[in-house]
C-alpha cells in the first residue's frame, strides 16, 4: 500500500513538472497581485495605413486605446480582458470602413505584459457591386421624374465606389430629407439592405423609398393674431390653395412674415397628417405679435462720424391703420439727421408702399451740406432679392467756403439687390450685388445750369473659403453721374471715397475732386478691396485676423481718375449681429496710419 501511494505521488509530480505554463497575456508577474493597477503602453500598426484614417479610427474608438489615453487605472485582470477583446473590436471597427476581411492580433513584448502592440491586416476594401434604388407611391409617378433623378444623383454609394457605414447612413438620411422637402413629407424607407460578400469583396445595396402621395398646400390656419389683421398674413403666402408643396415655399413664407417686423416669432408648418375635404394639407401659421410701439435709444462711436446718440420710435399700427410708422433722430459729431418713414403692410402682390421724409446736416467732408429729401416708392422683398422703385425730390444746400449753392433735383430710380450667401449675417461663401439706375432733372443754383442727369451705381461683394481655415473676400463699386459739366447736380448725388467701407487708411469722404483747396464730390467713382482672414486659433473660431488692400478714388471724369491705395491688418469678431471689425490701415499716398471701426456687412 505504501509502495502504491509512492508511485501515485511520483506520477502526479511528473505531470505537474511537464504541464505548460499559462499564457503570458493573462498571467501577471509572480510577485504582482492580479488586482494591482497596470500601467501599459500601446502601439497600433495597420498595414499600409501608417498614421492614416484607419489608424486614427482605432486610436479614437478602440477601448484599449481610449483607456490608455485617459490614463485610467486598470487592474491587470481588466487589462487582460481588454487585450483579449481588442482584435474582435478592431475587426468590427474596420468593417464600418468597408474592410470585411480584416484580421488583428495583440502582441506583448514585456515579461509583465504591459507593452502591447496591436497588429492589424485590413485586407481588401469592399466595394459596391449591384445597386438597386427604387421608388414607390407618389415618387413613381411621371410628374416626379425630375425629383427621382435628383435623388439618384445624390446617392453617394455608386457602383464601384468604396462602401463605408458612414456614407450608407448619411446617404439614407439625405435622400429622405430631400424627398420630404421636395413635396413628399410622409416619405419613408420601406426597405434598406446591404448584403456583403466577403469572399468577393463586394456589397449589394437594395433600397426602396416609399414616398406617400405628393402633398398639396391647403387653407391657412393662423394662430396668435391679436391686433394685426388676418389679411396681412394671407397676402404674404406666395401660393394658392392646391399648389404643390415644397419646404422652400413655406420657408420663404416664414421669412416674408419675419421681415414685416410685426411679429417677434413666426412658425409655418405643413399639417402633413391632416387632410382638408379637397385632399390638400392645411398650413399652420403660429405667430407672436410684437409690441404695438417700440422705442430704442443708442449711444456709440463710429470712426466715420464720431460719437453719436440716436432715438428711434416704431409704431406698427398707428391709428389702427395697416401701416408701419418709423421715426428716428440721430445726433453725431459730424452728422445730424431726422427721418420719418411710413410703409404699408404687404399688399396682395407682396409689395409694400413707402413714403419717407428726411433731413440731414452732413459735416463729414470739407463742404458742409444740408439735405432735405422726400421719397415715394414701392418695395418688393423676397428671400434673396429686393426691388425698390421710387421717386425722389431732393433739396441740397452746400457751403463751399464763403459760397453757398442750393440745388434741387427730381428723379425716378430703380434699385435691385441680389443675395446668394451662405449667411446674411456672417457670410463666408457667395456673393451679393446692388445695381441702381436713376433719371432726373436738376435745377442748379448760383452759376450752375439746370438740366437732365442720369445716375448709375453698381456694388459687388464676394466671399470664398480658401482652405486651411483661410477665407477670402472682395468688394468693388463703380458709379457715375451722367450730365453736362455745367448742370448743378446736388452734392448728395455725387460721390466721395475713403473710410471703412471704401478705401481704408483715408478719412471718411476725404477722396474726391479738389476745388480751391477743398474736397468736393465727383461724378465718377471706382473702389475695390481684397481681404484674407482666418481664425487666430481653432479654440476661438469667432476671433479672426485679417490682411487687406484697398484702392480707389472719385473724380470729375474718368480721364481725371487716379486711384490711391491703402493697406493694413485688422481683427474680426464674428458676433451674433454681424462681424465687428477693427482695422489699422496705412494710406500709401500720405504715409499716415488710421484706425477704422465698423460693424456688419454693407452694400
Amino acid at each position: 500500500m505504501t509502495r502504491l501511494l509512492a508511485l501515485l505521488l511520483a506520477a502526479l509530480l511528473s505531470a505537474c513538472a511537464t504541464q505548460a505554463p499559462p499564457p503570458a497575456a493573462t498571467a501577471p508577474a509572480p510577485d504582482t497581485p492580479a488586482d494591482a493597477p497596470a500601467v501599459y503602453s500601446l502601439d497600433i500598426r495597420v498595414d499600409g495605413d501608417h498614421d492614416g484614417p484607419l489608424h486614427a479610427l482605432l486610436l479614437q474608438h478602440l477601448d484599449l486605446a481610449r483607456y490608455r489615453a485617459s490614463e485610467a487605472a486598470l487592474s491587470r485582470v481588466e487589462l487582460a480582458r481588454l487585450a483579449a477583446a481588442a482584435p474582435a473590436q478592431a475587426q468590427a471597427l474596420l468593417e464600418t470602413e468597408g474592410y470585411f476581411n480584416a484580421t488583428a492580433e495583440v502582441e506583448r513584448d514585456a515579461e509583465d505584459g504591459t507593452r502591447l502592440r496591436l497588429v492589424v491586416h485590413p485586407g481588401p476594401l469592399t466595394r459596391v457591386g449591384k445597386l438597386e434604388l427604387e421608388f414607390t407611391e407618389g415618387l413613381a409617378d411621371d410628374d416626379a421624374t425630375a425629383l427621382r433623378e435628383t435623388l439618384r444623383g445624390l446617392w453617394p454609394l455608386k457602383s464601384g465606389s468604396a462602401f463605408t457605414q458612414s456614407q450608407w447612413a448619411a446617404g439614407k438620411s439625405e435622400l429622405l430629407l430631400r424627398a420630404r422637402s421636395g413635396g413628399f413629407p410622409l416619405a419613408r424607407w420601406a426597405d434598406t439592405a446591404a448584403r456583403v460578400d466577403p469572399d468577393a469583396h463586394s456589397v449589394e445595396l437594395h433600397l426602396v423609398l416609399a414616398s406617400g402621395n405628393r402633398a398639396r398646400l391647403g387653407a391657412l390656419r393662423i394662430e396668435g393674431l391679436k391686433r394685426q389683421s388676418r389679411e396681412t398674413v394671407e397676402r404674404l403666402a406666395g401660393f394658392d390653395p392646391g399648389d404643390g408643396y415644397t419646404e422652400q415655399k413655406l420657408a420663404e413664407f416664414q421669412e416674408r412674415l419675419a421681415k414685416t417686423l410685426l411679429f417677434d416669432a413666426v412658425r409655418v408648418q405643413l399639417q402633413a397628417e391632416t387632410l382638408d375635404p379637397d385632399g390638400s394639407n392645411p398650413v399652420l401659421i403660429t405667430v407672436t405679435e410684437s409690441a404695438l410701439q417700440q422705442a430704442t435709444v443708442a449711444v456709440g462711436y463710429h470712426s466715420n462720424t464720431g460719437q453719436s446718440i440716436s432715438i428711434e420710435h416704431l409704431n406698427r399700427r398707428p391709428f389702427d391703420l395697416p401701416v408701419r410708422a418709423r421715426s428716428k433722430l440721430q445726433l453725431s459729431r459730424d452728422l445730424r439727421s431726422a427721418e420719418l418713414e411710413l410703409s404699408s403692410h404687404p399688399q396682395p402682390d407682396l409689395h409694400r408702399n413707402i413714403a419717407a421724409l428726411q433731413f440731414e446736416q452732413d459735416n463729414t467732408s470739407d463742404t458742409p451740406v444740408q439735405n432735405l429729401g422726400l421719397r415715394l416708392g414701392r418695395l418688393y422683398e423676397a428671400t434673396n432679392d429686393e426691388r425698390l422703385s421710387y421717386v425722389e425730390l431732393l433739396r441740397s444746400r452746400e457751403t463751399l467756403g464763403s459760397q453757398v449753392n442750393t440745388n434741387l433735383a427730381l428723379s425716378i430710380n430703380q434699385q435691385w439687390i441680389r443675395r446668394r450667401l451662405d449667411s446674411t449675417v456672417l457670410p463666408t461663401d457667395g456673393h451679393q450685388a446692388l445695381a441702381l439706375v436713376g433719371l432726373g432733372y436738376a435745377k442748379g443754383g448760383g452759376t450752375e445750369d439746370s438740366g437732365p442727369f442720369g445716375r448709375l451705381q453698381f456694388k459687388l461683394g464676394y466671399y470664398k473659403p480658401l482652405g486651411a481655415n483661410w477665407y477670402g473676400s472682395a468688394r468693388a463699386e463703380v458709379a457715375q453721374v451722367v450730365a453736362h459739366d455745367s448742370v448743378g447736380v446736388p452734392e448728395k448725388l455725387l460721390f466721395l471715397a475713403g473710410g471703412d467701407e471704401s478705401v481704408r487708411g483715408y478719412a471718411y469722404r476725404s477722396l474726391g475732386v479738389q476745388r480751391n483747396g477743398l474736397t468736393v464730390g465727383g461724378r465718377v467713382l471706382a473702389t475695390g478691396s481684397l481681404e484674407v482672414a482666418r481664425p487666430f486659433t481653432l479654440s476661438m473660431p469667432s476671433l479672426w485676423g485679417a490682411l487687406f488692400i484697398d484702392a480707389g478714388n472719385a473724380a470729375s471724369r474718368w480721364t481725371d481718375y487716379r486711384p490711391v491705395v491703402g493697406y493694413g491688418a485688422g481683427v474680426r469678431w464674428r458676433s451674433p449681429v454681424g462681424p465687428l471689425r477693427v482695422d489699422l490701415a496705412r494710406a500709401q499716398e500720405t504715409g499716415k496710419w488710421r484706425l477704422h471701426f465698423s460693424v456688419g456687412i454693407a452694400l
